[in-house]
């Protein structure tokens, strides 16, 4: 008992923590109060940094994707978070439904089905550039691959990048927990104090805190969607404040519940489901063309891997590269440099190759298994005339058609609502690993092994689904969370130059660092001995064999 009111005593960050707060606050009074401005000032923003710096987004894009490879496949895997001999605390299976779920599941969800559908039909001028004409067999291939392209491997390794130098240099050089720790290798310890500190993490919570906001303030609308396509229940206020004080309820119970009772078994649950459905989708829709538009996916992403990875919008244009792929770059550095800490968390005593397996190669594929399932039915049955989806999403805008998807699904009077309950899950999931996170970083001497205190949990998670329950009431519905969701993406642009500094740093660490051969050089000569050891006992058992 003693112990937790110790660590529940430990002082706050007062120049993350306030900042943070009211500039969260500030945000959220005025979307309340004039929505249609901050609407418009934040598009403003967001267009003119993608427009001036998607050349920048893809560079660090690609560079950071190169760098994780080379760290997974070389010598400098064999390091060990915490030391050669530390050891790991979950189990495979939890960590990566952790990994998971407190990842882009809900994406996953949400534009399973409607991203190729999207680019199929051209709906917003996808294909226009290409000169690919909508609802051919290579608008179909162009749909798979791109969608292949903007899901898996590369925005996975930006979450995996921020983990990785996170992890190494609080576990292995005995750096704070925090953003600026992930910094000093560039600029020495005095970026973990005063302004430098305040700034660099401060800007890290604002644009999860905005995107956490954003996304939940989305999911309202679609599970609210869901709702009403199903079973007729109206959207209105009154459904969008009960369902955020649902899924803000589970978070915040589960995050004050902590990391081994909470997140974990929630993770556990959702992942369960996530495996039902993939194995459920694949038996009931069209397996060979699900299997034959993977395959063809795949070849149409590679074989444009290097003009869609360096295009800032030039060739593919606005509509394609700007307003999807540099939007979701947008978001996922804006997520990366706290999803790296909570990743970070929950990795003690792995590998970095064991690491980058797990945050990086395993989602990327479940993404791509994900994808052609759900991605190829949706375009079988549109081709085939069995639900006509681009007509229902032109109509009733981007995510509107996956209600359209499940309903023709067999069975979907069972998957419908599972698929409902997934999502509040999921979300809720998404946002009580960040919870966790947030309050963490702004908190003084926070560790890994050690929960923030219980009122600071219970603040963050009450204020992200208070935010977007007002944008979303007060909005107009979708149309109310535009405001936050460029807000989100602006932070993301802001965070970019923090993203930039830890690819630099973690280039130095790894690359340049000469501690960093020797602990490659210690894990090395951990893993001989081990394996001698080993072979040792072998022999001594294969004579104690033989001579019996």
């Amino acid at each position: 008992m003693k112990e937790t009111e110790t660590k529940q005593k430990k002082p706050l960050k007062l120049g993350v923590f306030i900042p943070s707060f009211v500039i969260t606050g500030g945000a959220a009074i005025l979307g309340l109060v004039n929505n249609e401005w901050l609407t418009s000032a934040t598009y403003t923003v967001f267009e003119w940094s993608l427009r001036n710096f998607a050349w920048l987004y893809q560079i660090v894009a690609m560079f950071t994707l190169i760098m994780i490879a080379i760290m997974a496949f070389s010598r400098i895997g064999k390091i060990r978070f915490g030391g050669p001999k530390a050891k790991a605390k979950y189990s495979f299976a939890s960590w990566f439904a952790m990994i998971l779920t407190a990842g882009i599941a809900t994406g996953l969800i949400t534009y399973g089905a409607n991203e190729p559908l999207i680019y199929f039909g051209n709906i917003y001028g996808e294909l226009t550039a290409s000169g690919i004409a909508p609802g051919t067999p290579e608008a179909a291939f162009f749909a798979m691959g791109r969608v292949f392209y903007n899901w898996s491997f590369i925005p996975y390794a930006m979450y995996a990048l921020s983990g990785v130098i996170i992890g190494y240099l609080y576990y292995n050089r005995g750096q704070e927990l925090s953003v600026s720790g992930s910094l000093t290798p560039l600029f020495g310890p005095k970026v973990t104090q005063g302004l430098p500190r305040n700034v660099i993490d401060t800007l890290s919570v604002l644009a999860i805190v905005l995107g956490l906001a954003s996304s939940l303030g989305a999911g309202l609308t679609l599970v609210g969607s869901g709702l009403q396509s199903a079973y007729g229940i109206a959207q209105g206020p009154i459904l969008w404040f009960a369902l955020a004080a649902l899924i803000t309820a589970a978070f915040t119970v589960s995050s004050v519940q902590g990391i081994d009772k909470g997140i974990k078994w929630l993770a556990d649950l959702t992942s369960k489901i996530f495996y039902a459905l993939v194995a459920a989708l694949i038996l009931i829709g069209p397996t060979l063309y699900i299997l034959n538009m993977m395959n063809v996916g795949m070849g149409y992403w590679l074989d444009h891997f290097w003009s869609w990875g360096l295009d800032p919008y030039v060739m593919g244009g606005e509509a394609l590269v700007t307003w999807w792929t540099m939007y979701d770059w947008a978001i996922w550095i804006a997520y990366a440099p706290l999803m790296g800490i909570f990743f970070a968390m929950i990795s003690y005593g792995r590998t970095i190759r064991q690491f980058l397996v797990v945050n990086w190669i395993a989602p990327a594929v479940f993404s791509i298994v994900w994808f052609s399932i759900w991605g190829a039915t949706a375009l079988d049955w549109q081709t085939s005339g069995v639900a006509d989806m681009v007509s229902i999403i032109q109509q009733n805008g981007a995510v509107a058609g996956i209600w359209e998807f499940l309903k023709h699904i067999p069975l979907s009077a069972v998957f419908i609502p599972i698929v409902i309950i997934t999502l509040i899950a999921e979300y809720a999931n998404t946002a009580n690993g960040m919870a966790t996170t947030i309050s963490s970083i702004c908190t003084k001497g926070s560790r890994h092994d050690e929960e923030p205190a219980t009122w600071l949990k219970i603040l963050w998670g009450v204020t992200i689904g208070l935010i977007s329950a007002i944008m979303v009431a007060f909005g107009g519905g979708e149309q109310g969370v535009d405001g936050v969701k460029y807000l989100a993406a602006c932070g993301g642009f802001a965070v970019l130059f923090v993203f930039v500094l830890q690819v630099a740093s973690t280039f130095k660490v790894f690359f340049l660092d000469k501690e960093t051969k020797k602990d490659i050089v210690d894990s090395e000569d951990l893993i001989e001995g081990i394996e001698e050891t080993e072979q040792e006992a072998g022999k001594e058992k294969a004579r104690a064999e033989a001579l019996s």
